[in-house]
C-alpha cells in the first residue's frame, strides 16, 4: 500500500509542482503527473535512506513536491534545447 499511497501523493504533487515552478513548459496533464510521480519517489526514498526523515512525516511532502520541482526544471532545460 506504500507504494500506492506514493504514486497517489506523486499525482498531485505534480500538480503542485507545476503550478509552483515559474514559466511555461509545453508539457501535458499525462506528463506533469509522470514528473511528479518521479519526483515523490524521488525525494521520499533518497530522503528515507539519508535519514532526513521517517515515513509518514509532512518533511516527506515537503521534499516529494521540491523533487518534482527539480525534474520540472531538468525537463524545462533539456527541452529547450532539443
Amino acid at each position: 500500500m506504500h507504494l500506492i499511497g506514493t504514486i497517489l501523493i506523486g499525482f498531485f504533487i505534480g500538480l503542485l509542482a507545476k503550478w509552483l515552478h515559474p514559466g511555461k513548459e509545453n508539457m501535458g496533464f499525462i506528463l506533469t503527473v509522470l514528473l511528479g510521480i518521479g519526483g515523490s519517489f524521488l525525494a521520499t526514498y533518497a530522503g528515507q535512506m539519508l535519514g532526513l526523515y521517517q515515513p509518514g512525516q509532512g518533511a516527506g511532502f515537503i521534499g516529494a513536491v521540491i523533487g518534482a520541482i527539480i525534474l520540472l526544471a531538468i525537463y524545462g532545460a533539456v527541452a529547450k534545447k532539443s
